[in-house]
C-alpha cells in the first residue's frame, strides 16, 4: 500500500498526537511507501508566518526522512489534475494533495470529511 498523508496527519504523526489511532498508526507503519507532499511544507510555512501554527519548519522537513517517509514534489501533471477536480472544496493545498493522490495513485489519509467525495483514494482516519 502506498499512502499520502494530509498535512495535519503528518503533523500528528511527527508529534505522536493521540488523534492518530492505533489502527491508523499501524496502517502507516505497514505501508510500502508513505509520502509527504512538498505542498504540506508550503502550507505549514504559510500558517507559521500567519501565526496560526507554531512549529519549526526545518525540523519538520527533517522529520520526513527521519520518519521513513518520502517527499513528494509537485509536478506539472499534479497541477493539471487539479483542473479536473470538482469544486467540492476550495482550499488550494487540499486540492493539490488530492490531485497528487489521484495522479500517482496514492491512498490519501485525512481527517477532513469534506474531502471524502473526491475519490475512492481518499481514506478517512479513525
Amino acid at each position: 500500500m502506498r499512502l499520502l498523508l494530509d498535512t495535519h496527519v503528518f503533523l500528528w504523526c511527527v508529534k505522536s498526537d493521540r488523534r492518530i489511532s492505533k489502527t491508523t498508526r499501524s496502517k502507516i507503519i505497514n505501508a510500502d511507501e508513505v509520502y509527504v507532499s512538498s505542498a504540506s511544507i508550503w502550507e505549514v510555512t504559510i500558517k507559521v508566518k500567519l501565526k496560526k501554527l507554531d512549529v519549526n519548519i526545518k525540523e519538520l522537513v527533517d522529520a520526513i526522512t527521519e520518519s521513513g517517509f518520502l517527499e513528494l514534489p509537485i509536478t506539472a501533471r499534479h497541477a493539471l489534475t487539479v483542473s479536473h477536480l470538482a469544486d467540492i472544496h476550495r482550499d488550494p493545498f487540499d486540492r493539490i494533495l488530492i490531485a497528487q493522490a489521484i495522479a500517482e495513485p496514492l491512498i490519501f489519509l485525512t481527517a477532513d470529511v469534506a474531502l471524502k467525495n473526491y475519490s475512492d483514494l481518499i481514506e478517512m482516519i479513525d
